[in-house]
């Protein structure tokens, strides 16, 4: 074996590093101190003879030959951590639990389609499934995977498709708009009641429509404002306005006739959504079981 190559444990702190881009969030994620973490990094540019991170009192940049590096170990951790895993498996399978922080269109969609079989299929592991309306650090607070729109899912973890393309859609009641007539263009909203969303930030969500690559954000007005997506569409079947909520919360209210889509065309379908994980450490046993019972319920789908 060759004495100069670095030892493995020193190549996944860099990873951790580089991919953070901060020795106290990796330090965090590999239980060990910065000042340690910080000298063994100098150790293993020292051994490298080539200079790997440019560090500053506030930050952390990878170098050209960190990036190279990095690029070449990402795939290589992925499948270590997988060669293990199944020896693991093959021994007492799936175990524990699977924790997972999600909006609660994705928890819906999970509930529905992927929890109740994977249960049945595990019954070693339990899930913990936790909806906020926030995006979170799924490493930094203890989640095995996280649910969002695949288009916020952060660049830096490994994305799985599920539940298929969806959209945003404007609703109103029959009797509302009976009553007050159907906006025709996004410039119609400013005289009508709009039921505004806020965010868990406390910023007023601003409607984002789109039509034949023309796009537009409007801050709505109008006397409601609710923070969730439930109480929007009831206050539109109750006749309290226009709500803007996902098409599949309120998909057999619609094909009931008690909710009519307005502004169709410009409410364009997005990728959806995407259950996601680090690539950067070993993928828990209950996890893959789970993204296995995801990808047989997506195959199903299609």
């Amino acid at each position: 074996m060759n004495d100069d190559r670095p030892e493995l444990s020193d190549l996944t702190a860099f990873a951790a590093v580089a991919t953070h881009k901060s020795f106290r969030k990796a330090a965090d994620e590999l239980r060990v101190s910065p000042s340690t973490l910080s000298h063994r990094m100098r150790m293993l540019e020292s051994r490298m003879e080539v200079r790997l991170l440019n560090r500053t009192t506030r930050s952390v940049a990878v170098t050209e030959a960190g990036r190279a590096l990095l690029a070449r170990l990402q795939p290589v951790f992925r499948e270590l951590d997988a060669a293990l895993a199944e020896v693991t498996d093959l021994q007492s399978g799936p175990r524990g639990s699977v924790r997972i922080n999600a909006n609660v269109a994705g928890a819906r969609l999970l509930l529905r389609e992927v929890v109740p079989t994977f249960l049945r299929c595990h019954p070693k592991v339990q899930v913990d499934l936790v909806t906020e309306g926030r995006l979170v650090d799924i490493v930094a607070e203890g989640f095995d995977a996280g649910v969002r729109l695949e288009e916020s899912v952060p660049q830096d973890m490994i994305a799985v498709r599920f539940g298929g393309s969806s959209r945003f859609v404007a609703v109103a009641s029959p009797r509302y708009l009976k009553q007050y007539g159907p906006p025709r263009t996004p410039g119609d909203l400013e005289k009508h009641a709009c039921i505004r969303y806020r965010m868990r930030s406390g910023r007023i969500y601003r409607w984002e429509l789109e039509r034949r690559g023309q796009s537009c954000s409007i801050d709505v007005d109008g006397p409601l404002t609710l923070d969730d997506e439930d109480l929007m569409a009831h206050a539109a079947l109750d006749g309290l306005g226009i709500a803007f909520v996902s098409e599949r919360g309120v998909l057999q209210a619609i094909k009931a006739g008690k909710l009519v889509v307005v502004l169709d065309e410009w409410c364009p379908r997005t990728s959806g959504l995407a259950l996601y994980y680090s690539g950067h450490r070993q993928v828990p046993a209950g996890l893959r079981a789970f993204i296995e019972v995801l990808k047989q319920a997506e195959r199903g789908r299609t």
